[in-house]
């Protein structure tokens, strides 16, 4: 089997543009450790992106932004009328975020069409490369929020009106100010053909059993909350326990439920709470009000519906016990996905063909691809994360597992674009 069969990407080309790319809002911590804070629509974003679309425009690629700053950079293909074989995913980063996170998605997309321009390769369908808006959700919520403007979940107007966590600024006043308020309409006129999306796996899987290719079956269901709960602020010392009003005590009875729930339910089932603000945090004053997060995931709609209904069920419970008002804010709720059987199969066929290692399993985070996957076949490659450490400075995998990846991806592409 010769002819595109044969053809592979620089990994050398790949990692280098990886460091470049990670050296704007570069973070480094003691131990040698280097990561990336570039929230969405930040200076930082723009600096970034204005070096992807440099990128882009140097591939000679036609590119157009969108309403809400998702870009999409196409290389031709011999048929004008064939839907594109899309790959991407987003340069955005959380706060003390990696190198690696959504960024390999969107640089290995470029590699592959810089691969083609070296070889002349003439594919039927066009091939793109994008990147969207706000997947993390870590400054504008919700999450992938680019990627659901662009498919039709999510209304343009409202997320343009979205405000931003750390300053309160407009998401459609920052998206004007960066210069990445595009003319293209959304949602998207026409959608690819297919989208493929190489990511780092983000948890410890795949390094543990020794795997180097996890071939994505879909992405968990997630439920985003936050809970307000309010008491009554008082003395520390002079308020006997049996008269307070402590929101902090409901909250922690809460905290305890949700251990409980998951550790009895198991895998795939997890739950966590990532953020808590007590009013006024002071050691000697009883809480005033306590608001906290959070963040329940399952592969199931059913088992994530009754957890749900468990846990707030007992938050309302646990406040009412301690003469608290409790109110629940949905940030965001997303179904569970299950991507295409014969991308899938693809994909694994793919990498064994290569001679790699691969596990079927889910994604345990959020990805532009589940957004994808309600308008075309869709699938994603995992890569190992070493020390299985994401949304971290010390977030890392290795140039030989980055170069499998994006070489399974390569492989992917062109079978769908010469189709």
């Amino acid at each position: 089997m010769g002819g595109w069969h044969d053809l592979r990407i620089d990994g050398d080309r790949l990692c280098q543009r990886l460091e470049a790319l990670g050296e704007i809002g570069a973070v480094h911590g003691p131990n040698g450790e280097r990561g990336c804070a570039r929230l969405a629509l930040t200076d930082e974003d723009r600096q970034g992106r204005d070096l992807v679309v440099s990128w882009m425009a140097d591939l000679g690629l036609a590119i157009s932004m969108d309403a809400i700053g998702n870009v999409v950079a196409t290389r031709s293909g011999s048929d004008p009328t064939a839907a594109a074989v899309m790959v991407g995913s987003h340069i955005d980063t959380v706060r003390t975020g990696g190198r690696f996170d959504g960024n390999l998605g969107v640089l290995c997309g470029l590699e592959i069409i810089e691969t083609l321009d070296q070889h002349d390769v003439v594919t039927r369908r066009p091939v793109q490369v994008a990147f969207f808006t706000d997947e993390e959700g870590a400054r504008f919520a919700p999450d992938m929020l680019g990627s659901q403007v662009y498919v039709g979940a999510l209304a343009v107007e409202e997320a343009l009106d979205v405000l931003a966590a750390d300053n309160g600024a407009r998401l459609g006043d920052e998206l004007n100010r960066i210069g990445y308020a595009g003319p293209t309409p959304v949602p998207a006129a026409s959608f690819p053909h297919c989208y493929a999306e190489l990511h780092i796996e983000q948890g410890p899987v795949l390094e543990q059993e020794g795997i180097t290719i996890g071939v994505v079956t879909g992405v968990q269901g997630i439920s985003w909350t936050e809970v307000t709960i309010v008491g009554q602020s008082a003395h520390a010392g002079t308020t006997p326990m049996h008269l307070r009003h402590d929101p902090m005590a409901v909250a922690a009875r809460a905290i305890h439920e949700l251990r409980l729930v998951a550790g009895y339910l198991g895998a795939p089932q997890v739950a966590t709470v990532g953020s808590l603000t007590l009013v006024p945090n002071l050691i000697n004053v009883i809480p005033s009000s306590v608001v906290f997060t959070i963040d329940l995931r399952n592969t199931n709609e059913a088992i994530l519906e009754g957890i749900e209904a468990q846990v707030f069920a007992a938050c309302r419970a646990y406040a009412s016990d301690e003469g608290c008002q409790i109110s629940m804010r949905t940030l965001a709720r997303f179904e569970p996905v299950e991507f295409d059987d014969d991308m899938i199969d693809l994909v694994e066929a793919t990498a064994q063909r290569l001679g790699h290692s691969t596990r079927r399993m889910p994604s345990g985070a959020g990805h532009d691809a589940q957004m994808l996957a309600r308008v075309c076949p869709t699938s994603m490659v995992f890569v190992p994360s070493v020390n299985g450490l994401s949304h971290n400075i010390a977030e890392y995998t290795t140039p030989a597992d980055i170069e499998a990846g994006a070489n399974v991806l390569l492989q992917v592409v062109l079978a769908h674009a010469f189709e």
